[in-house]
């Protein structure tokens, strides 16, 4: 790329998740099982939600949202990587790249927001079980999940316009797998102390905010549950949200890592496993997470087979 203003810029390059010939082949292999597994789990997941009427309630609502967060998430970011591992010049356009880190940062935000929303979902049916039908309104759920994008919209805005303000003069080299803010600031060559901190307060803002929902919400169903009497209730109560817990765990888990510390630490070379997780990983291990561990998910995916068998 010639020296100068971001603006002459026409593609950058993606140095990929390895540079080692050898391991091309093999890594296209297991991404594009994951990528499968991911498109297959949550588009049966929505599939599975929006046409059995028993799965019809604000926690399942919610589900098919994130679901359909995942599949467009890992969509962003998949099909380039995979076609990149074959390519023997890993390009993205100036456009493309645009995109994928704007659509990138708006599916990252809600699949955040979604567990917090999902997490007061939670405490409300264990916690107030009485009030959680006219709490957790049909109108509620769809207002919560219009806010929750909203948000995502917003903050994708504000960040893509200031990375995308700065030049990138001495090299188009994206030392990442996809078009992400902390690889492109590292790239660029102007001052990027606004956009550290733009980026490092609407970022934690977004992840601390919505991890104190959800200890919050915990903190309340747990203590809940340890006054159930019976350890049979205990168990029967726990486990309505022990899908949402693990699935918390390992997204939070892997975010504070990535974004705990600010850009200027930044390691490239050993930060690239996190988002990859986010990216790619987990959103094809919730909904086997959803299916494995959910009693109600297992008795929609018994009636839709029996219906089928029945029909075929």
């Amino acid at each position: 790329m010639e020296m100068g203003n971001h603006s002459e810029a026409t593609e950058f390059i993606l140095s990929g998740l390895t540079d080692r010939p050898e391991l091309q082949i093999p890594l296209l292999v297991v991404f594009l099982v994951i990528y499968g597994i991911t498109l297959v789990g949550n588009g049966g997941m929505i599939l599975l939600i929006t046409t059995d009427p028993r799965l019809h309630t604000p926690m399942y609502f919610f589900l098919s949202n994130l679901s359909f967060c995942d599949l467009c998430f890992s969509s962003i970011i998949s099909p380039k990587m995979l076609l990149n591992f074959l390519a023997e010049r890993k390009s993205i356009s100036y456009t493309e790249c645009t995109v994928q880190l704007s659509v990138s940062i708006v599916f990252g935000d809600v699949d955040i927001l979604l567990l917090a929303v999902m997490a007061y979902d939670r405490y409300v049916a264990i916690c107030n079980p009485l009030l959680y039908t006219v709490t957790m309104s049909r109108q509620l759920c769809k207002q919560l999940v219009a806010l929750v994008y909203a948000v995502g919209l917003m903050d994708s805005m504000i960040n893509t316009f200031f990375i995308f303000r700065l030049s990138f003069c001495s090299s188009n080299i994206i030392n990442h797998f996809y078009c992400d803010t902390s690889p492109l600031l590292a790239l660029s060559c102007s001052d990027t102390h606004i956009n550290e901190i733009v980026m490092f307060v609407f970022t934690n803002c977004i992840i601390v905010g919505s991890l104190v929902t959800v200890l919050f919400s915990y903190v309340y169903i747990i203590s809940t549950i340890l006054q159930i009497r019976s350890s049979e209730g205990r168990r029967k109560t726990f486990s309505t949200c022990s899908f949402h817990l693990t699935t918390v765990t390992l997204y939070f888990g892997t975010l504070l890592f990535m974004y705990s510390h600010p850009t200027s630490t930044y390691s490239m070379d050993t930060d690239k496993v996190a988002p990859l997780f986010y990216t790619v990983v987990i959103p094809m291990l919730n909904p086997l997470t959803y299916s494995l561990r959910n009693t109600e998910v297992k008795d929609a995916l018994r009636r839709a087979r029996n219906k089928l068998l029945t029909n075929s």
